[in-house]
């Protein structure tokens, strides 16, 4: 039995956030200036070339990273976590917010903190290099 994980399949990821938008394969097609049939292509095919990932990432708002990394348990995870079956919420049983908008802040976070580990990282390289250079 293989460990090993499959690869995203970055067009379906396009195609799942791209419906999240509620935005149609035309507008995107227009957006980044191809045919709606070359999105449907790209929502088939299972890798997309970087420089058209970014492109379809601005015109989806969203950056390339969350496009690749994109999961829907964890925007099931998101809804699970924030719908509470109370008195007042079965009155209006829809989602009030956009799960990817959460799943954007999530990815802010991690990103900030990123920067900061790597901030602390070069201060301790440098606190290290003028001990040795002082020895």
């Amino acid at each position: 039995m293989s460990t090993e994980t499959k690869p995203r399949h970055i067009g379906r990821n396009i195609s799942r956030i791209r419906e999240l938008r509620n935005m149609k394969q035309e507008a995107l097609a227009f957006a980044i200036g191809v045919s709606q049939q070359s999105i449907s292509n790209i929502e088939g095919s299972e890798s997309v070339d970087d420089e058209k990932l970014k492109a379809i990432a601005e015109a989806l708002g969203v950056p390339s990273e969350v496009i690749k990394n994109f999961s829907e348990e964890a925007v099931f995870n998101i809804i699970g976590n924030t719908y509470h079956n109370d008195s007042s919420s079965i009155k209006n049983n829809h989602c009030t917010f956009n799960p990817l908008d959460k799943l954007l802040e999530a990815f802010d976070k991690n990103e900030k903190l990123y920067e900061r580990l790597v901030q602390a990282e070069k201060e301790k390289v440098a606190l290290l290099e003028k001990l040795l250079s002082e020895k």
